[in-house]
């Protein structure tokens, strides 16, 4: 009998498996840390080969572990880092160059000359995104350009380009399936959301062959037939993380909204089957969908240094041995005495989009400690969050009433409170954190008959705790200004 579904979470520094039966309970787990590379600053990057390698241990590790029977596994899904690019070669499965993270800034010259030249907003309107290096377009066309024989290759037909998503289901199809999902495609800068299809005037654009394009296919359908173990499992589902996440928070009406905080911060609003354009900051994404269903979008805000700084405040500068701590170290500070952190360790995403923009701290005084500091760089993840809860706002024309919420810093009560009071929200946490996987394991449990309606998932998903706002509005207009002017500052600085 066919009784689990099992998700592959690919995520930017750790790789997980996990198996759950049919009620969402987790039967057991895996995750191995995923080293990144900094060749330069604000260059990023990871070895294709690892992801695999480590992807493929927590698969193996989480069957075993749980003394699950691999022919007892019903489908399964994949959730992945989007944007990350990895180019490889067709024949003999090799990438020819490390992947290029999506936090990389090393396109950001390339941008600025394609925006000056006008590309911009032909290129927004097409995919719903905004000309920025943290796409994939302009990574596949560094790769061609400076790994030397690799253009002439894609030219012969030779290389193939995917992001993690794809790359796993090439290696766990033996090489036997070259495709991908709209939420990945619609993350390159090289897909029309409208038509839904491989832009061709993008393509030449960045001087991509389309023979290194993959098949796009729904999010919940058959892609393949994983070996894992000398296992069969159907691989029945893709979604980008984020979109997974959306679908996991069971965001599929317009409106509905969620916010991942995970190594940045991820802000979707569904907007049901119309692609709204924003005039606030945000892009314009797919939403993930099954098989035979309209296409949907939503709105996305990102913000590229989130859990991130927690994991300064620990690595870099030491003032805190683990995140879990940060949250008394928080509270016992009482108030942040008018520090505000804008964490640009990788430059400003949305509304803001300034590649150039570096971290800052600001209103530092004699009375700044160790509390003060790591409250502030908490408090920053909600700034940046509310930032993007306003331009929804603004995109939409109505204030989100709720915010669910879903990643590692989302165990963070005071996080959550602070964000609650900020926005004026009411942030609902799920009983289940695992969004993102969940959402892989949806689309593979519905598409392979686990569950036979949404309904039958949706039951399955409770709020664990809601934080409702209890800040005074004068207050909150004291401390969002106070953000505003930090923001303000940091991006004058240009050292």
């Amino acid at each position: 009998m066919k009784k689990y579904i099992l998700a592959v979470d690919a995520g930017t520094t750790s790789v997980r498996g996990i198996v759950l039966d049919s009620n969402l309970k987790a039967v057991s787990s895996a995750q191995y840390e995923v080293r990144q590379i900094f060749p330069k600053p604000a260059w990023v990057e990871e070895d294709p080969e690892e992801i695999y390698e480590k992807q493929l241990k927590a698969i193996t590790k989480a069957i075993t572990s749980g003394g699950v029977n691999p022919d007892e596994i019903m489908a399964m899904g994949i959730t992945n880092q989007r944007e990350t690019t990895v180019v490889w070669n067709r024949h003999t499965g090799k990438s020819v160059f490390n992947a290029i993270v999506w936090q990389c800034r090393r396109t950001s010259q390339l941008c600025e000359e394609l925006e000056i030249k006008g590309f911009g907003e032909m290129i927004s309107a097409k995919t719903g995104l905004r000309l920025d290096a943290y796409f994939s377009a302009t990574k596949i066309k560094w790769i061609l350009d400076n790994v030397k024989g690799a253009r002439e290759a894609a030219e012969n037909g030779d290389l193939l380009f995917g992001t993690v998503d794809t790359w796993l289901l090439w290696k766990l199809t033996g090489g036997k399936v070259h495709a991908t999902d709209m939420t990945n495609a619609s993350r390159t800068m090289l897909f029309n959301i409208h038509t839904l299809k491989w832009d061709e005037e993008l393509l030449e654009l960045f001087g991509i062959p389309a023979s290194m394009m993959p098949e796009v296919k729904a999010s919940g359908t058959l892609y393949g037939i994983a070996d894992v173990a000398g296992v069969k499992i159907p691989v029945a589902g893709i979604a980008g993380d984020q979109q997974a996440a959306l679908f996991g928070q069971c965001c599929w009406y317009p409106g509905e909204m969620k916010n991942t905080y995970g190594t940045g911060c991820f802000l979707l609003a569904n907007t049901g089957n119309v692609p709204v354009k924003s005039t606030n900051g945000l892009v314009t994404t797919i939403a993930a969908t099954l098989e035979g269903e309209e296409a949907q979008y939503a709105l996305e805000g990102s913000v590229f240094t989130g859990g991130a700084i927690v994991k300064w405040l620990r690595d870099s500068l030491g003032v805190i041995k683990n995140a879990s701590e940060t949250e008394e170290i928080a509270e016992k500070a009482g108030s942040s005495k008018g520090l505000y952190i804008v964490p640009a360790l990788a430059g400003l995403g949305a509304p803001y989009w300034d590649m150039d923009a570096r971290g800052s701290l600001f209103g530092i005084t004699g009375a700044t400690g160790r509390a003060e500091i790591v409250r502030a760089a908490l408090e920053s993840i909600a700034y940046q969050t509310d930032d993007l809860v306003q331009s929804i706002a603004g995109d939409m024309g109505q204030r989100p009433l709720t915010l669910k919420v879903d990643g590692g810093a989302a165990a963070n009560k005071f996080l959550l409170r602070f964000q609650a009071d900020i926005s004026c929200v009411k942030v609902a946490k799920p009983a289940n954190n695992e969004a993102t996987a969940l959402g892989a394991a949806f689309l593979a449990g519905l598409t392979a008959g686990m569950w036979q309606t949404r309904r039958d998932v949706a039951v399955k998903v409770a709020a664990e705790r809601e934080f409702v706002p209890s800040m005074s509005e004068a207050e909150r207009a004291k401390l969002t200004s106070g953000w505003k002017e930090a923001v303000r500052a940091c991006r004058e600085f240009k050292p």
